[in-house]
């Protein structure tokens, strides 16, 4: 093992889970915390001064999500090594953060010493997709991607607005509304909207936020 420690930035917006992952680094031989942020845009900055070895990063954080945060530090550095810790488990999530460039996705209930073998994998270069997330991963990528239309779409229906209210707030006449929908319905397996919206969140294809905003 190098005499060099890995140097981890934490990024995690809950504080009791940052300050643990970073009591739980402290003590971890061959490992160093280098950086913490509690949201997307101290990420990217803490990630611009510490330039750490690895980042954990969550999936959902105030002011930028954890995939804009991969996407804009990997844009300026490539070779830059992401680990996402989430609770998150829906598909869209998993296809999200592995195409912006995460190295390995990992959900909180793991061990110790998962994580810390993920860390010492991922700064090796390698990735870590445990079987679970690969085979929702590869579900993912058989199945059709919605259209832009069809996803603001999507988006208004989790909101709970009508054919009517969606048709004004896309500028598109009902009749049109009611083609997405149909046409969404179908992609996503579901039968109405009420399933439509449910498996929009669960697979990560819209996110509440806590105002009632959603985010893409």
């Amino acid at each position: 093992m190098s005499s060099n420690p890995i140097r981890i930035l934490v990024v995690e917006d809950h504080p009791i889970v940052r300050q643990g992952l970073i009591a739980l680094l402290s003590v971890v031989e061959g490992v160093e915390v280098v950086g913490e942020a509690a949201d997307g845009v101290e990420a990217v900055r803490q990630f611009e001064e510490a330039h750490p070895d690895v980042t954990l990063v969550d999936l959902r954080l105030p002011k930028m999500s954890g995939v804009e945060v991969i996407q804009r530090v990997r844009a300026n550095h490539a070779q830059a090594r992401f680990i996402v810790l989430t609770t998150y488990d829906g598909d869209e999530d998993i296809y999200r953060a592995l195409q912006a460039g995460a190295r390995a996705y990992l959900l909180k209930g793991m061990t110790v010493e998962v994580l810390i073998s993920a860390i010492r994998s991922v700064h090796a270069g390698k990735s870590i997709i445990p079987p679970a997330i690969a085979q929702k991963l590869a579900e993912r990528m058989a199945t059709e991607q919605l259209t832009q239309r069809e996803q603001a779409v999507l988006e208004q229906i989790v909101l709970g607005k009508s054919n009517k209210e969606i048709g004004v707030a896309l500028d598109i006449s009902e009749a049109t509304v009611k083609t997405h929908i149909n046409n969404l319905l179908g992609k996503l397996g579901v039968e109405d909207r009420t399933q439509a919206a449910t498996a929009a969140i669960q697979r990560g294809l819209v996110q509440l936020e806590p105002k009632g905003d959603i985010r893409l």
